[in-house]
C-alpha cells in the first residue's frame, strides 16, 4: 500500500470539508419532450433511426449501430411485454424520496410496443398474481407529476382473458 504524502510529513496540513453543491442538469430537447409527454399526456415517446429504423426509448441522440444522429420522435403508447423480471430483496434509500424503498419489489425489463430496446422499471402486481416473461404490462402514472421518470409510478400486468 502506498503511503500518502501527509503520512510521510506530519507538518503538512490537511483539510476536509463536506459541502452541498446544487446544480441543474439540462435534459436536452428529446429528453425534455419525452418527460413532457409523460407529464401532460401519459404516453411514452421513442426516437427512430432513419437509417436502420430502430426505435429507442427513452430517446437518445445517436443510433448505436449506425452512428448517425437521430431526431424522429415517435409515440409508443404505454404498453409492452415483459422480457426479464426479478424480485428485489435488497433495501436501499430512494434518491427521490430519501426514504428506504419497501422490499420486496419486482423490477423488470419491458419491450414497449414499437420499441426495439428494453425499458426498465418497477412492476407491481395485484395480490395473488405473478408476473412472468411474456406477460403484457401497462404503465400506471402518478396523479401529481413533476416531469421525471418517477411520473411513471409502475407498470402492472394487463389482465389475462
Amino acid at each position: 500500500m502506498k503511503t500518502r504524502c501527509w503520512e510521510k510529513d506530519p507538518s503538512l496540513l490537511t483539510f476536509e470539508e463536506i459541502s452541498h453543491m446544487p446544480f441543474k442538469w439540462a435534459m436536452g430537447l428529446d429528453s425534455s419532450k419525452f418527460f413532457q409527454e409523460i407529464r401532460e399526456r401519459e404516453t411514452l415517446l421513442g426516437i427512430k433511426c432513419h437509417k436502420c429504423h430502430r426505435v429507442y426509448v427513452p430517446p437518445r441522440r445517436v443510433c448505436g449501430p449506425c452512428f448517425v444522429k437521430i431526431d424522429e420522435l415517435v409515440e409508443l403508447g404505454c404498453e409492452g411485454v415483459v422480457q426479464a423480471v426479478t424480485l428485489v430483496n435488497y433495501p436501499f434509500i430512494d434518491p427521490d424520496t430519501g426514504e428506504q424503498r419497501p422490499i420486496p419489489y419486482i423490477y423488470g425489463y419491458i419491450q414497449l410496443n414499437g420499441a426495439d430496446n428494453l425499458f426498465s422499471h418497477i412492476i407491481r402486481t395485484p395480490p395473488g398474481m405473478e408476473v412472468k416473461v411474456g406477460d403484457r404490462v401497462k404503465a400506471i402514472f402518478e396523479k401529481v407529476k413533476r416531469g421525471g421518470i418517477q411520473d411513471i409510478a409502475y407498470f402492472e400486468p394487463i389482465k389475462r382473458a
